[in-house]
């Protein structure tokens, strides 16, 4: 009806002024475009711009100033078949909403691998490499956490296992030399090897809770690699045997991009390199790691109280970032 009317407008006017002619017939052209089904699997963007072939200038004498009519330019791109996360995705920024329907799992196309797909694109990384999952259940797993996500935005902190899919491959492939100089150079300032002074009655109780809680571990640390951990109460951290950090170092160095980038998300979550290994090799559980890294700060809470918003928000990220680092390891061995 509006274009309806609008054509009917046109025909009231001068209809020798040719600025005029111009809009009658793109209206015309608009009216038969409308009639027309329009296809949901592709869309269409315009751009507004002077023709300046305009045929017109030329039939004007002595007229060298540019045509003022405006032209409708559409542009329709091909669909795409993969759709690539772009970098905001790793900072945990909303990417857009969400403009998929179905998500599922394939064989990656070179058959090493699984492959996430959203309605008919494959899923990339944010460099544009395919996300291909070494596993079948890590890719369902990736696949359920694009299927949960709402219709007015797609939101990467609630995507922790793509997060780190990415991280293993893209990033530690090319920094893994760093990741694991980063990792030992803060070894010697591990969490589980710094004690609070027995020597005080304001931190007797902290001392006691460490030797009952941390201790069992240390041992087991010690049963593991051949070498006793030295403990301390300094801030500045103390120095451990050569023996043990060689010990780790090489464990490090071992392993394959899926497990150094969990145990680095492992460790900068806990501030410990020992608790994420005592994780990556079966000796800790979900709930009983973060007991260990929150011993001090649970202790406090439990004598001074609970700080809503605060405390209780610090634990639920905790255990997000535990749970799903560990979830990943598991998911990513092969069978």
């Amino acid at each position: 009806m509006a274009l309806a009317l609008l054509r009917k407008t046109f025909n009231s006017l001068n209809p020798n002024d040719r600025i005029l002619r111009s809009l009658s017939s793109y209206a015309a052209v608009a009216t038969n475009n409308a009639e027309k089904p329009v296809s949901d699997s592709s869309s269409s963007s315009f751009t507004f711009s002077p023709d300046q072939n305009d045929n017109t200038n030329t039939t004007n004498k002595g007229n060298a100033a540019a045509s003022d009519d405006i032209y409708i330019k559409s542009k329709k791109p091909p669909p795409s078949t993969s759709v690539t996360m772009p970098m905001s995705f790793m900072t945990g920024s909303i990417v857009g909403k969400r403009f998929y329907k179905q998500v599922t799992t394939r064989v990656a196309e070179d058959g090493n691998g699984w492959s996430v797909m959203l309605d008919y694109r494959t899923l990339k990384t944010p460099s544009k490499r395919p996300l291909k999952c070494p596993t079948l259940p890590l890719a369902k797993a990736i696949a359920a956490e694009w299927d949960y996500q709402l219709t007015d935005g797609i939101r990467p902190f609630t995507m922790p296992l793509m997060k780190l899919a990415c991280t293993a491959l893209e990033r530690v492939p090319l920094t893994r030399s760093h990741i694991i100089n980063n990792l030992m150079t803060r070894f010697h300032q591990d969490l589980v090897f710094c004690r609070a002074p027995d020597d005080n009655e304001l931190t007797t109780g902290v001392y006691e809770l460490q030797v009952k809680k941390l201790d069992p571990l240390l041992k087991w640390v010690e049963s593991e690699f051949g070498f006793k951990p030295v403990v301390y109460s300094s801030f500045f951290g103390g120095k451990q045997e050569d023996g043990l950090v060689n010990a780790i170092n090489t464990l490090l160095k071992k392993t394959n991009d899926n497990e150094l980038a969990a145990i680095d998300a492992l460790t900068s979550a806990s501030h410990s390199l020992i608790i994420s290994i005592a994780i990556f090799r079966g000796k800790l559980q979900i709930d009983e790691a973060i007991e260990l890294i929150r011993l001090e700060e649970d202790m406090q809470v439990e004598k001074w109280g609970l700080v809503e918003g605060g405390h209780d928000l610090d634990v639920a990220d905790l255990k997000v970032q535990i749970a799903s680092a560990t979830v990943f390891l598991g998911l990513t061995k092969k069978l």
